[in-house]
């Protein structure tokens, strides 16, 4: 492996540019084109590589794209992303190689500010965390997925003796954030309902879809109907409601694994008949509101929830944003304090609805959920302002962590070149 400075190539694009360009529909192909040019005049330009990974990441193109990302950290283990001036905080986050949920989008918490971000790249086999980029404060951004667990009990042993401001420096936490692990979690707090979930082995579901022996037997009393999914899968990825054996059947027919998660339907339709599922982040035990999708059908997507056609939906998720504080979070409080409290981490986001009787249901709660201003703001009025405030919370953070360090260490690893900035032009 050939390492090289990154300080001394130009800085990434990032994913929250390339995104907010797949988002707007940008065409893409004269950036790749210009990336493509820098690679042919210094084939280690590992940046240009990345974020030609980014792109083909952003338009679908999986395997391509992580092929690509893989042959730019064997170059480099750092790529620096600049918002604004960068003359604000150095924000360094070990992050480690995978697509939009492998990591905390931490790119999208920094929209206008002045911060340099640094990714970290980390694996299960990295050695030590010598020579790292001039930084300020750190982040653990590695998410909790199947392939993920033995970098972050990696990342465990490289960071016991860590001792600079450090956020969700905790990676056996975040390791335990599988489904079932956050059910257990939270299967105690009385204030919040988070469906029990179960790894059920294939050969007994397949056998109760023979009609041999019932599923709660073998889903820790879990019947029909239930949510059934594959394991380490995000955004509804595999995801149904099955009522029956044969519904199971034809499942199981589509659906590979040795193991599947298995938990209870539950109908949390409001008095409107629509189902309402919100994400909210806890930033320093604070809750703050990303978005609210209202939707006819069970399993609720923003995008496909109908938000943008139907000004009705956008209204009630403009007033539950805007009265967020006194109302949700407020009625809400003793569930949040827990959620806190529980998880310990400084950064986390909850997929989360309500039941009828007022208790808070949390269908998902990971560090790797998608924050972000794009939405249209002639559309969405109330987002930005809504997003800032989340923003800035989180910048605040960053600032307040920094600040409490009692003996602020002398900066670590390179960052002492001029900024190039020809990527940044591009934007």
């Amino acid at each position: 492996m050939i390492l090289l400075p990154a300080h001394a190539q130009a800085p990434s694009l990032g994913m929250a540019a390339i995104l907010r360009r797949q988002f707007e529909m940008i065409d893409n192909q004269p950036l790749i084109g210009e990336l493509i040019g820098r690679i042919d005049r210094d084939p280690t330009d590992a940046t240009a590589l990345y974020d030609i990974s980014l792109i083909r990441l952003a338009a679908g193109f999986v395997e391509e794209a992580l092929d690509l990302q893989r042959q730019a950290v064997e170059v480099q283990r750092d790529f620096r992303i600049v918002h604004g001036t960068g003359q604000g905080l150095k924000l360094l986050a070990f992050v480690t190689p995978g697509d939009f949920m492998a990591n905390t989008p931490v790119d999208f918490l920094l929209v206008g500010s002045d911060v340099e971000l640094w990714l970290h790249y980390v694996d299960a086999e990295t050695a030590d965390l010598a020579d790292l980029p001039k930084h300020d404060v750190a982040l653990v951004a590695v998410a909790e997925s199947p392939a993920n667990a033995p970098v972050l009990a990696r990342l465990k042993d490289l960071l016991a003796g860590w001792s600079g401001p450090i956020l969700n420096n905790r990676p056996e936490v975040i390791a335990g954030l599988t489904r079932d692990g956050v059910a257990a979690m939270l299967a105690d707090v009385p204030s919040v309902l988070a469906p029990k979930t179960v790894r059920v082995a294939r050969a007994g579901l397949e056998r109760v879809a023979a009609g041999q022996g019932d599923l709660p037997s073998i889903a820790g009393g879990i019947d029909f109907p239930a949510i059934i999914r594959p394991i380490g899968t995000h955004a509804g990825g595999g995801m149904e409601r099955i009522g029956d054996r044969a519904e199971l059947a034809a499942y199981l027919a589509a659906q590979p694994g040795e193991a599947l998660f298995l938990a209870p339907f539950i109908d949390y339709r409001g008095a409107d008949g629509l189902y309402t599922k919100h994400r909210i982040v806890l930033i320093d035990g604070k809750p703050y509101p990303s978005h609210m999708a209202l939707s006819e059908h069970w399993m609720v997507h923003y995008l496909s929830a109908g938000m943008l056609e139907n000004a009705e939906k956008r209204a009630v998720e403009e007033l539950w944003m805007r009265d967020f504080d006194t109302d949700f979070a407020r009625r809400h409080s003793a569930a949040f304090a827990a959620l806190h409290a529980k998880v310990g981490l400084d950064y986390f986001g909850i997929d989360s609805a309500e039941t009828v009787d007022g208790r808070l249901i949390v269908f998902e709660l990971d560090v790797a959920m998608v924050v972000h201003d794009m939405d249209s703001a002639e559309i969405y009025p109330y987002k930005k302002p809504a997003m800032r405030r989340l923003f800035d919370a989180f910048l605040a953070m960053l600032a307040q962590r920094t600040a409490a360090r009692p003996n602020p260490p002398a900066a670590v690893g390179a960052g002492e070149g001029e900024v190039e900035t020809r990527l940044l032009e591009a934007r």
